[in-house]
């Protein structure tokens, strides 16, 4: 499978309807039939658009651990609230559900960024800036500290 990639602007209407651009949408063609799945994002206050594909995975992985254990039920519930399965209207708009659209804070302006293989983040713009230019973080050593052991 391919991995997505890219970073777009675009705007949410009031009804909650985003439009992808097209770029993403050309990406996105093998995926369209079979929907998506939008959830909150588990570290951030921004959402997480699967293909159906990688959702698969994830849940494959996730039917791995025990049942039996209170912990990993408690994550279960929280990693799967207010999952939503998304499919593209015939324009390439997709509908964000209210409780969905105000856990991200999202108002108008919206950044879609694909994070590791097929995962689209989708954030208030002015949000996703914070995060990206917190000048708490210094990215020169998240990298080192997160890629330098590769050798």
């Amino acid at each position: 499978m391919e991995n997505l990639f890219g970073t777009y602007e675009c705007k949410i209407d009031a009804k909650g309807r985003l439009l992808l651009p097209s770029l993403l949408k050309k990406q996105l063609a093998p995926f369209l039939g079979d929907g998506f799945i939008l959830k909150r994002s588990i570290f951030e206050e921004c959402l997480e658009l699967y293909t159906m594909a990688e959702w698969r995975t994830v849940t494959d992985e996730l039917r791995e651990k025990s049942r039996f254990k209170r912990k990993n039920m408690t994550f279960f519930r929280r990693f799967t609230a207010g999952v939503k399965p998304i499919d593209l209207d015939g324009t390439g708009r997709m509908l964000i559900a209210k409780d969905l659209v105000s856990f991200s804070g999202i108002q108008k302006e919206v950044v879609l960024t694909v994070t590791v293989g097929n995962i689209i983040e989708i954030w208030d713009k002015k949000r996703y800036e914070d995060v990206i230019n917190d000048p708490d973080v210094d990215f020169g050593d998240l990298a080192e500290e997160v890629m330098g052991d590769l050798d």
